[in-house]
């Protein structure tokens, strides 16, 4: 091909790339928020498509796409929020499935707090234990079950600072207004560390399985971006990504 032919198609099929380009809105849980920051630009750059993000708990995105807020696609905390759009008609069954599995953790910001066995819970030599609002939040959910089973939560909850998502209880223990908190293995661990500071990672039988589904949601139905983004993040660079977060499949 001559460089004339080059300079006269190269802007063709520029255009033909920018025709066939999207835009999505996506509800993102709040404790997925590492993994999709470095997902989407990779993601964008993939496919050519754009790809607007919302960070929060499942709660509140629930009753918003039940209020009629733009979201296309939902990247849930849990598979239970899936399911119920499914059943309202405001999400397409045979687009959900599993994308991850998350891990509860205690955490303090600062070292020899929290102990590799989770007794800092049983001694109660700390202030104040920040967890995510469990009405709205799973991992939230989760801790209050965790500590239930370990027989500590009534003398614990006076200590409990709420969080409005698990990203709130993460700041709250990331800068010492609470010595120790329930976070997301995802917020303190990436690419084989953990971040400073002392931690227990909570046993799975302490809490309900965190299977976190995505699903294509009935405003998304024909948007080539959100059907690329459900195909996309079952791909082996996305999924790389959200093992060196910690998440397991």
């Amino acid at each position: 091909m001559s460089t004339l032919s080059a300079l006269l198609i190269a802007p063709l099929l520029l255009w033909a790339c920018l025709a066939q380009s999207a835009e999505v809105n996506v509800a993102v849980a709040a404790n997925f928020t590492g993994p999709m920051e470095r997902i989407a630009p990779e993601f964008e750059k993939f496919t050519g498509h754009k790809i607007i993000v919302a960070y929060g708990t499942v709660g509140k995105f629930y009753a918003q796409i039940k209020n009629g807020a733009p979201f296309e696609v939902l990247v849930s905390a849990d598979d239970s929020t899936p399911i119920r759009l499914e059943k309202d008609g405001l999400a397409l069954p045979e687009s959900r499935y599993t994308y991850a599995i998350g891990k509860l953790v205690l955490w303090s910001a600062a070292p020899g707090v929290v102990d590799d066995k989770g007794e800092v819970l049983r001694r109660g030599d700390f202030r104040h234990l920040a967890i995510a609002n469990p009405k709205l939040a799973v991992y939230g959910a989760a801790a209050v079950e965790a500590m239930t089973k370990l027989g500590v939560y009534p003398s614990l909850e006076p200590r409990r600072v709420m969080g409005e998502n698990i990203t709130q209880a993460y700041q709250f223990t990331a800068t010492g207004n609470a010595e120790v908190g329930f976070v997301a293995l995802s917020q303190i661990y990436k690419d084989g560390q953990f971040a400073a500071g002392s931690h227990w990672l909570v046993p799975p039988a302490l809490y309900p399985p965190l299977k976190q589904d995505v699903v294509l949601l009935a405003r998304g139905k024909g948007n080539a971006a959100a059907e690329a983004l459900l195909a996309y993040l079952k791909s082996e660079p996305a999924r790389k990504v959200i093992r060196a977060y910690g998440y397991e499949f």
